[in-house]
């Protein structure tokens, strides 16, 4: 599955799963880091501009997909 078919799903409330990005249903997860909640619609920024606490390039990818969700975006 392709990281935006997870996001996609994660918006909507269902699990999902790719390489490195993973949705339980309610959270988003980047390898093991929880990037977001459904519920709480919101995303971590964990990216490596805009003020956000920087973990890795792969990271920053899961999470600029996932702001597109319209979710808010606050930093951890």
């Amino acid at each position: 599955m392709r990281n935006q078919e997870v996001i996609s799903k994660w918006v909507n409330g269902l699990p999902a799963r790719s390489a490195n990005l993973r949705s339980d249903g309610d959270s988003l997860f980047s390898y093991s880091l929880k990037i977001g909640s459904q519920s709480g619609r919101v995303v971590y920024n964990y990216m490596s501009h805009g003020g956000g606490e920087f973990i890795s390039a792969t990271t920053s990818q899961h999470v600029s997909l996932a702001k597109r969700s319209g979710f808010r975006v606050e930093n951890p």
